[in-house]
């Protein structure tokens, strides 16, 4: 009987002794804005253009076959830090070389609520409120809605680089 108590005591008191003392791993799931700019920092190019009129869409438009070219390839990173940085630079194609690399340095800001982002856009040199349509660590896509008209542009976005 002794010989029988130490066979399953003996073990249950260790199994108990080291899963007790085992770290339980919990999943951490990205946040919203932690897919905009990754852990520090994140940058994007804009890669396609779509302008909707009435409800009549012109269909995916390559953003070099739609903008000025000094402005297609622009980098905008934002940044992860308390302020929410945003910065716009000139790509590979410069346009401007006497002109610093980084043009616009602002915030961007982000309202989980109703999926509003607002940052700046070189191609309408301005801040808007975008809604977001696509939202994933490989794809950026914002819309903003003209409040007079029946029209408006949706921009989508490619990661340049991660951080």
């Amino acid at each position: 009987m002794r010989q029988l108590i130490r066979l399953l005591l003996i073990p249950g008191v260790v199994g108990w002794l080291l899963g007790g003392c085992s770290e339980k791993i919990e999943p951490k799931p990205t946040t919203y804005s932690q897919l905009l700019t990754g852990t520090q920092k994140k940058s994007w190019r804009m890669v396609s253009v779509q302008i909707f009129d009435e409800g009549k869409g012109s269909g995916v438009i390559p953003v070099q076959n739609a903008v000025d070219p000094c402005v297609a390839d622009d980098v905008l990173t934002f940044y992860a830090d308390a302020e929410r940085k945003l910065e716009a630079s000139q790509g590979a194609n410069i346009c401007y070389p006497s002109e610093p690399d980084i043009y616009v340095t602002d915030t961007w800001s982000l309202v989980n609520a109703n999926a509003t982002l607002e940052f700046y856009i070189p191609v309408l040199n301005g801040v808007y409120p975008w809604t977001i349509k696509t939202l994933t660590d490989r794809v950026l896509t914002v819309e903003y809605y003209f409040g007079d008209i029946d029209a408006s542009y949706r921009f989508t976005f490619n990661p340049v680089t991660t951080q």
